[in-house]
């Protein structure tokens, strides 16, 4: 199987300006300070150099000298490892396997209502999954009655999870109950006032909602 060259002297991040994957690798840039090149593409218009490194013509895709990321959870830990101050993953393996399984969980069952909202808002399988989600974050949301971040009192790649999909809410038409807005909103300001998060958000994503 012929391999292709990346020719970029740079580390590269292609995505579209609204991809949810897309902005969960730019906040992690953004908490690293790494700086890197993004080039927005459209999903049904991507450059041959992408189409030459990537296997499946994905986005994001995120190019590191010899080395193409088309997984954006495999992406998000690299950043990590590559880059580890400040850390964003538990330093223990029992504690880094918990917060592996519970990114897992909000891909799997969060982000999954997601796309498919997105996929076709006026369905009803879009309703059913508004309604999971909203139920879902309304059980979650004592949590944050003890910890100010997701399970954790430092901010982590949790955290890079929760805050492109809470950013999205008005987006996705998901409005939270009285009981779950007490402990949700101040956290969601927690995660909206910082500053990586602020840096993070492309032109199209700060017209979803007001910081």
């Amino acid at each position: 199987m012929a391999v292709a060259v990346n020719k970029r002297s740079v580390m590269t991040l292609f995505s579209d300006s609204s991809n949810i994957y897309g902005h969960q690798i730019r906040l992690v840039l953004a908490e690293k300070g790494v700086t890197a090149e993004v080039e927005v593409v459209e999903a049904n218009h991507l450059p041959q150099e992408l189409l030459d490194l990537n296997p499946y013509g994905t986005i994001p895709t995120l190019i590191d000298r010899d080395l193409t990321l088309f997984e954006p959870h495999i992406t998000l830990e690299y950043l990590d490892e590559r880059f580890p101050h400040p850390p964003l993953m538990p330093v223990y393996p029992i504690a880094r396997a918990q917060a592996r399984l519970v990114m897992y969980r909000i891909r799997r069952e969060w982000y999954t209502a997601y796309e498919t909202i997105i996929k076709s808002s006026q369905s009803a399988e879009a309703a059913a999954a508004r309604k999971t989600l909203q139920d879902d974050l309304t059980a979650i949301s004592a949590l944050f009655k003890e910890k100010p971040y997701f399970m954790s009192d430092d901010f982590s790649l949790n955290d890079c999870y929760m805050a492109p999909l809470l950013w999205r809410l008005p987006l996705l038409d998901v409005s939270l109950p009285k009981v779950a807005e007490k402990n949700l909103l101040p956290y969601m300001k927690r995660l909206f006032d910082r500053p990586a998060f602020v840096e993070s958000l492309s032109e199209e994503e700060k017209k979803l909602r007001v910081l």
